[in-house]
């Protein structure tokens, strides 16, 4: 229950499949959920194998990887908010599903909460005695990354379903644009008052 609270929380990832599903369609969508859930991959690992004790330790690789983060939201914002960014709909252009992917990884990737979320949450439902720790700590991440795909998933085809009210508006896309925009800053300007 509490990992479909978090996942379901808006933040950077929620914001960045919405303007997927928004500017391309249900499959833009639907890739950038993939992308985003990926991008929990190296925190899961970095808690598994004991190294986000390190980022919660050392206040400099903290703040290294958040002000990382920071400059990229600042930077999908930017981009948001352009005439060509990220809310831009373009159907003659092909859909780079690299390209999609791999900014949803970096979403997440440069997200230390997600490391320290990792660190903090899931040693509570694992034993200290128990002889298969990480393998437990395993499951229980792979839990958090289906949940989050699902959730992603369903923002993201929700709002590629009003895609069409939207784009048949340019105010309304303009609108969105900025709101979009403005929320990434926002998560940014989180980010950076973010202690360890």
């Amino acid at each position: 229950m509490t990992t479909l609270i978090i996942v379901a929380t808006p933040g950077t990832g929620v914001l960045y499949t919405l303007a997927a599903g928004l500017s391309r369609g249900a499959r833009a969508s639907v890739v950038a959920a993939i992308g985003c859930t990926l991008g929990i991959v190296p925190h899961m690992l970095v808690a598994i194998t004991g190294l986000a004790a390190l980022l919660h330790t050392s206040a400099l690789a903290f703040d290294i990887l958040k002000y990382f983060g920071v400059a990229y939201l600042l930077w999908m914002a930017w981009s948001t908010l352009r005439d060509d960014g990220a809310l831009t709909v373009d159907e003659s252009a092909p859909l780079s599903v690299s390209k999609v992917i791999t900014v949803g990884i970096l979403i997440n990737i440069l997200n230390p909460k997600l490391t320290i979320f990792f660190f903090a949450f899931l040693p509570q439902f694992v034993s200290a005695t128990e002889a298969n720790a990480s393998l437990r700590m395993l499951e229980l991440s792979a839990i958090f990354m289906l949940v989050t795909l699902g959730v992603f998933v369903v923002y993201g085809v929700f709002a590629a379903a009003v895609r069409n009210h939207v784009i048949s508006r340019p105010r309304v896309l303009t609108w969105m644009r900025r709101a979009f925009g403005g929320a990434f800053i926002v998560l940014a300007g989180r980010l950076a008052l973010t202690e360890r």
